[in-house]
């Protein structure tokens, strides 16, 4: 298998009031590889949201080195992590963050209008993606006409739209009912087997266990690393 994220002896050290060292992550090494499905858990304090978004370019490491996709992110520049974001990572966040204003379709739309692609070449793109996640009959109604479950459908959507190497998801059912989440993960699932990378973060073990392969933190190392046995697939 291909690696598509390496990470080695990453330390993330954050700064409080000028002076005081806020140790977040301890020396992680992770590699994943393309197609892989994983989970990373811990409590509240773990280090999981600082891990997420060091592994989204939302930041970078104070120590080590981050390979994405064979690139080293490790010490690019903001911008060059934003060029990186646009086009090797779809996100996809508990909140959905949609823009009100703008229809389903449109919002699916948003990352290839950054992306500079042809007006014909991103509805052809989107409409096939809208259809992917079950949401042609609702492609047309605002964020404030749809259930979370078809608000959170249009985010996964959006995040596929670019064909990224990574799907991120951050508590992607956090504002969901049980019946809702189920639907929603087994979404997840038809990605994965699609071909797509996915790198969960949740804090429920339920949750978790749809991914093949588990990462488990605390205090800022890796607990455990272990291949998932026992699957969900309802």
């Amino acid at each position: 298998m291909e690696k598509l994220i390496e990470l080695a002896d990453v330390a993330k050290i954050y700064v409080v009031g000028g002076t005081i060292e806020v140790p977040a992550l301890h020396s992680i090494s992770i590699n994943i590889e393309k197609n892989e499905y994983v989970a990373i858990m811990g409590p509240s304090g773990s280090g999981k949201s600082t891990l997420m978004n060091i592994i989204g370019c939302l930041d970078t490491p104070t120590h080590g080195t981050y390979i994405l996709n064979n690139h080293d992110v490790s010490k690019m520049q903001d911008y060059e992590l934003a060029e990186v974001r646009n086009k090797e990572i779809g996100f996809v966040f508990q909140t959905f963050n949609l823009l009100p204003r703008y229809n389903a379709l449109e919002n699916v739309q948003l990352p290839l209008i950054y992306a500079g692609i042809p007006k014909h070449e991103r509805l052809a793109k989107a409409l096939q993606v809208v259809e992917q996640v079950g949401l042609t009959d609702r492609m047309y109604h605002k964020p404030n006409e749809m259930s979370g479950g078809q608000r959170q459908r249009v985010a996964v959507a959006r995040a596929l739209v670019g064909d990224p190497s990574i799907i991120l998801a951050d508590e992607p059912t956090g504002n969901l009912d049980t019946k809702t989440s189920i639907d929603i993960m087994r979404l997840f699932s038809v990605i994965h087997r699609n071909g797509n990378t996915i790198v969960l973060v949740t804090h429920e073990e339920d949750i978790a266990r749809y991914a093949h392969r588990i990462i488990r933190l605390r205090d800022g190392i890796v607990e455990a690393d272990e291949i998932n046995t026992n699957i969900r697939h309802d």
